[in-house]
């Protein structure tokens, strides 16, 4: 039996769907159960319960075959990195007294390193804390989502401008929840192979002038991608309802992304490549398929 946290996201329901279909038990937790029932219709069984609340985790987790673990992030948050790490500090304690076989967490790239790339050193610290339960571990290393484009959907269409905080030209990894998503139910389905760590990133690395380009073909019209300096980080996301906290920690990471920090480990991690084109997420996001 596989247990699935955050199963009604992006990259847990594809994760909990594809091990349906491949025939295998499924539980997924999740915070509302009533957003679950379609996972219900494919023979989940449903756990309702909060991500914080270890007691009930224990016994969601235990005799598992594989779970998968993720850290939802609370952009509103004023103290993110303390809550993240209580968070998954309480994450690992589980999986360590259920006797969990084999843990997959979504990380990303960059996660190697303990400073420096802001939001993400909150997987620096998960997978710290996951590598000292002594268990069997998958580090999904995710690149950009390509889902995270739907922020600049609205400017574009009301305004013609696609704005970035990423150089125009500069052309970067990125992955669709999708094929994150089925890398986790492989990965899964593979089982435990001691500490794994696995490069996750899309077909091709893509450019923000690329992603303007490709809109303006899905939108049919012309868009002009604007770079945003990264001093204005801050202020345009705290406007957004983001904490401070929060709002520092992606502009650190967007530096990152800029200077390479934010980019693969290499050695013995696997590369991987997934399926899905930024065209077929753009369009499943503008519902113009």
């Amino acid at each position: 039996m596989f247990v699935i946290t955050g199963a009604t996201g992006n990259t847990g329901s594809v994760a909990a769907a594809a091990l349906l279909d491949a025939g295998k038990q499924v539980r997924v937790v999740v915070r509302n159960a009533a957003k679950s029932q379609s996972l219900a219709a494919l023979g989940a069984e449903i756990v309702e319960a909060d991500l914080s609340d270890e007691a009930a985790l224990l016994e969601a987790f235990r005799g598992a075959e594989g779970v998968y673990l993720l850290s939802p992030p609370d952009v509103t948050h004023p103290d993110f990195f303390a809550a993240r790490k209580m968070l998954i500090d309480g994450l690992a304690r589980v999986v360590k007294a259920a006797g969990v076989a084999h843990v997959v967490f979504l990380s990303s790239a960059g996660a190697q390193h303990p400073s420096g790339t802001g939001m993400i050193v909150s997987t620096y610290v998960g997978e710290q804390a996951l590598r000292q339960t002594g268990l069997p571990v998958t580090f999904i290393r995710a690149a950009y989502f390509m889902e995270n484009w739907a922020s600049v959907l609205q400017p574009a269409q009301a305004q013609g401008v696609v704005p970035s905080f990423i150089a125009a030209s500069r052309a970067i990894p990125m992955v669709a929840t999708r094929d994150i998503g089925n890398t986790v139910a492989r990965a899964l389905l593979e089982g435990p192979r001691g500490t794994r760590i696995i490069e996750l990133a899309g077909p091709v690395e893509v450019s923000p002038a690329e992603v303007a380009e490709t809109l303006s073909k899905i939108l049919e019209r012309e868009l002009k991608l604007a770079e945003v300096p990264l001093e204005a980080a801050v202020p345009t996301l705290t406007s957004f309802g983001f904490s401070q906290t929060v709002a520092e920690g992606f502009r650190e990471m967007f530096a990152g992304l800029a200077n390479g920090k934010v980019s693969w480990e290499g050695g013995s991690a696997e590369a991987a490549r997934g399926t899905t084109s930024l065209e077929t997420v753009l369009r499943a996001l503008t519902g113009k398929q």
